[in-house]
């Protein structure tokens, strides 16, 4: 099994590199309820895909693992896996589990 603790600190830890280029006003805030994108989201569409591949690489150098985050599958989720942190999370551990299971 996944540990989504663990997915949640890849994730933050990119959060962090992104809000080095983001004025304080614009910083992110490392909570699984930050809505990163969509209504109210705090990310434009550059910002959400500078996020997308500072976690994919983030996991590959921490998990060796390889991870698509932003494909047909994610965009034809019912509950975007890029609205909140929390979703991300969600997403990437169901990604990470049907690779190993697969």
């Amino acid at each position: 099994m996944v540990d989504r603790n663990k997915i949640e600190q890849i994730i933050f830890e990119a959060i962090e590199d992104l809000n080095f280029q983001r004025p304080q006003e614009d910083q992110l805030k490392k909570s699984e309820d930050t809505v990163l994108f969509g209504y109210s989201g705090q990310l434009d569409s550059l910002g959400l895909v500078d996020l997308v591949l500072a976690v994919e690489q983030k996991i590959t150098e921490k998990l060796d693992k390889v991870v698509t985050l932003a494909d047909e599958k994610a965009m034809s989720q019912k509950k975007s896996p890029f609205r909140t942190v929390g979703f991300l999370a969600e997403y990437i551990c169901q990604l990470l589990e049907e690779e190993k299971d697969g």
